[in-house]
């Protein structure tokens, strides 16, 4: 009984806590079909886009990821599924 309470205590303090950068985080992309944040070169009529890569470093909101984008050389997307460095179906990110 005692092994029950405290290990129910533990998870219930890891739920809790809060994560790293939660205050300065926001959503860079739509939850479900459009969740992954990319860079892409070529957007092509926003059905597909070229040469798509995961963003440099870390960002926690559409500015940084916009900003990280940009000094590669590419424009931030948020597309379905990254395949080869291509991506079909993509949208602007939140926030821009």
């Amino acid at each position: 009984m005692k092994f029950f309470a405290a290990a129910a205590l533990f998870i219930a303090g890891v739920l809790a806590a809060p994560s790293p950068n939660a205050a300065n985080s926001a959503p860079l992309c739509n939850p479900g079909l459009y969740s992954n944040a990319q860079c892409c070169a070529v957007d092509v009529l926003g059905v597909a886009d070229l040469n798509c890569a995961t963003p440099p470093g870390v960002v926690n909101n559409a500015a940084e990821f916009k900003a990280a984008c940009a000094k590669i050389g590419q424009e931030a997307r948020c597309c379905v599924i990254p395949v080869l460095g291509q991506d079909v179906l993509c949208e602007t990110p939140l926030g821009m």
